[in-house]
């Protein structure tokens, strides 16, 4: 299959939504740390918007991401955005189960709560339809052995009655994907990956070869920036900042990759933006990749 890349640095997910490379993550919206004080929510609110100005065209979120205030990712997107422009691909994941008290999510939901799921998407949002759902499975540790044709089957359904567009799977194994893919299309994945830990190799290379996007969360590492000596080496020749090499990294490092960096503040939302615009030579790649 043809990479659906085009010239200009934009993707064509499941082969009919165009967008950017360079998109949005939500997850700090409603706080800038786990387990933090909520964010103030008009600042929330401008970055959201200052994001759809600088380019990004594809938002990251899911109804898990709130504070236990009551901001909420879901609908702070809702409230800056809606109407929605023209365009604008918006992509949620379900699976994780997170109690109202509860910091980040404890549990999954079975396969016969996956609906109810999409639908508190589709009610937050105030969609009729969503661009791509990803099925995550598991945890950051949650071991990645586990079937999901079930609940994946769930998804499946709800794609053939018209609820969703396209759908992905988040945190997961290539012998996931495949079982996935034996019941319905992928159009991307989601899994850990940023340049100073390239762990998941396999599954971005079967990426590649057949076209599926490939958005990784945690692209500026996480949990702080990565103290790198290469990336800090490549940032003073370019006089760019360390997160904006490591997304410029990720974005060169193939032609499906597709960069969703969060942030609740408007300063890191431009910087983060601006990476894309950010070109780097092979001897920065080699360096990076050494």
């Amino acid at each position: 299959m043809t990479t659906p890349i085009t010239r200009d640095g934009h993707f064509d997910l499941g082969g009919d939504l165009r967008i950017s490379r360079m998109g949005f993550g939500a997850m700090r919206l409603p706080a800038s740390t786990r387990g933090g004080a909520p964010n103030d929510r008009d600042t929330s609110l401008e970055v959201l918007r200052r994001a759809v100005e600088l380019g990004a065209d594809h938002i990251d979120t899911a109804a898990f991401y709130f504070h236990p205030s009551g901001l909420a990712a879901n609908e702070m997107i809702r409230s800056a955005l809606s109407p929605y422009p023209d365009g604008l691909v918006i992509a949620t994941k379900v699976g994780p189960y997170r109690a109202p008290d509860e910091p980040y999510p404890s549990g999954q939901l079975p396969a016969s709560g996956l609906r109810a799921e999409v639908e508190r998407n589709l009610r937050e949002l105030g969609r009729d339809s969503l661009d791509l759902v990803y099925l995550r499975p598991g945890g950051l540790e949650t071991p990645l052995d586990e079937p999901i044709g079930e609940r994946f089957e769930v998804l499946a359904g709800l794609r053939e009655e018209g609820l969703i567009r396209h759908l992905g799977l988040s945190h997961v194994s290539a012998a996931q994907l495949a079982e996935a893919r034996a019941i319905a299309p992928v159009a991307a994945v989601q899994n850990r990956f940023d340049i100073t830990r390239p762990a998941d190799t396999e599954l971005l290379a079967i990426c590649e070869r057949d076209g599926i996007g490939y958005a990784p969360y945690f692209p500026l590492g996480g949990f702080g920036i990565p103290d790198d000596d290469r990336v800090k080496a490549v940032a003073a020749r370019h006089g760019a900042t360390v997160p904006q090499v490591l997304l410029a990294g990720l974005l060169a490092l193939s032609p499906v990759m597709l960069a969703i960096p969060g942030t609740g503040s408007p300063a890191h939302v431009e910087e983060n933006m601006a990476a894309a615009r950010l070109e780097l030579t092979a001897a920065d790649l080699a360096e990076l990749r050494a």
